[in-house]
């Protein structure tokens, strides 16, 4: 059928879904702005950034795209969708008012309060002395959030109130990610993991749940990161977990944001945990995981444009099959990550790891520089391994890591140690 589908983005998830559009059949040609070095083989990279919305509107009518699909949140945020459709374009993805769920962790709290979903209790403030007041009067660990979008960063579990200080003060004193509000939570326990779902409005159809590493070092130590790795199916979640975080979680949020007046279009994320008293959201996202999406969508076997299709357009969803082989992803970050780093770094030996077979290789911070392939952000390169069993999945996964040479990469070696 030889459609033209935009990505925006750059990064693994982008290159995840580029990848995956790349297996339809009915897919020609694929755009990405501004895409990465490793993206540019499977698709043309424009050079906009995914912010410049009313660019990459030009650019979709120029080029008559059939469908744009949108990896981050900061697009979603800036209301691409909303300047999409007020020019007829098709595109996947949540207006800004449904992507609220993300961009305000206020908001989503106080959505599930209304829609009667299990979490953590809370309170938000934006004052520093009344946080402070109220933390110095709580119990330790406590959890505080940003509540704006961090890049994933916008989150401090305190152990005791110097670290809750200097949390409150960088929030709400110093503005670190911009001037916000902060929710104070209390602290859960569990494994984690990720239930990313595709939704039309009270319409929700289940992926294969994953779980993703955020700390940088190894035995989940080190700050929180944007993730280091993530692996799925995960045999600590069982089939009765996902049928009650379907049914009592994402079907009723969903929903809710209908009776807001607020649909939701998309991939809604729950960042779900399984605690000794059941399944709770830490979180929402309005997109794609990242690093999840470079573990769930390989193991898709459904046209996956079909299914942003039936999502955009309201039509009949296909039936959503899944690879029964176990996929896990090491992300290989520059030295210094999440902290600063230095970029330019050559990379060497893709060519060598990808023929192991079984591996796939997605770029997340790569550029090309005189010819080479270097080193142009935090986290750089996901290894993604394949294998009936976890456990092969990893050895397949690891020796390709092995291939690979860079002078400033570092990664944890434990990404699944739940689980083996």
């Amino acid at each position: 059928m030889d459609k033209k589908v935009l990505v925006v983005g750059g990064g693994g998830r982008c290159h995840a879904i580029v990848d995956a559009l790349s297996r339809s059949p009915k897919v020609g040609k694929i755009y990405c702005a501004p895409g990465n070095a490793g993206i540019a083989a499977q698709a043309e990279c424009v050079p906009l950034k995914d912010t410049q919305v009313d660019e990459l509107k030009d650019f979709a009518l120029e080029h008559e795209i059939d469908l744009t699909v949108v990896g981050p949140e900061v697009s979603l945020a800036a209301g691409i969708v909303d300047v999409f459709n007020s020019a007829g374009l098709r595109i996947f993805g949540p207006t800004r008012d449904a992507a609220l769920i993300e961009s305000s962790k206020d908001f989503a709290k106080h959505l599930m309060d209304e829609c009667h979903v299990p979490t953590a209790s809370f309170r938000t403030f934006d004052d520093y002395a009344e946080a402070l007041e109220h933390v110095r009067g709580g119990k330790f660990p406590v959890v505080l959030k940003y509540d704006g979008l961090a890049a994933g960063k916008g989150v401090v579990i305190a152990e005791n109130m110097n670290q809750a200080e200097s949390a409150l003060k960088d929030m709400l004193l110093d503005d670190k990610f911009g001037k916000g509000r902060v929710v104070v939570e209390e602290f859960l326990t569990g494994p984690e993991f990720s239930f990313m779902c595709f939704v039309d409005g009270d319409k929700v159809w289940p992926m294969t749940v994953s779980q993703d590493h955020k700390r940088a070092y190894e035995g989940d130590k080190g700050p929180n990161t944007g993730g280091m790795g993530a692996y799925s199916p995960v045999p600590i979640i069982t089939d009765e977990d996902i049928e009650y975080s379907l049914e009592h979680i994402m079907k009723p949020v969903a929903a809710g944001m209908v009776a807001q007046g607020r649909p939701f279009k998309g991939v809604l994320y729950g960042g779900l945990m399984k605690t000794p008293d059941g399944v709770k959201v830490i979180e929402f996202n309005c997109r794609f995981g990242d690093p999840e999406t470079e573990v769930v969508l390989p193991r898709l076997e459904t046209d996956i444009y079909d299914i942003f299709t039936a999502v955009t357009d309201g039509t009949p969803m296909p039936e959503i099959r899944w690879s029964s082989k176990s996929a896990i992803g090491f992300v290989l970050a520059s030295k210094g990550y999440p902290g600063s780093y230095e970029k330019g770094y050559a990379i060497e030996g893709l060519a060598e790891a990808e023929a192991l077979g079984d591996i796939r290789i997605y770029h997340m911070g790569t550029a090309e520089k005189d010819g080479k392939l270097v080193t142009s952000g935090g986290r750089v390169l996901m290894v993604v391994g394949f294998g009936d069993s976890l456990r092969s999945a990893q050895a397949h996964a690891l020796k390709a890591v092995g291939c690979i040479r860079c002078d400033n990469l570092f990664y944890r070696k434990d990404i699944g140690w739940r689980v083996l």
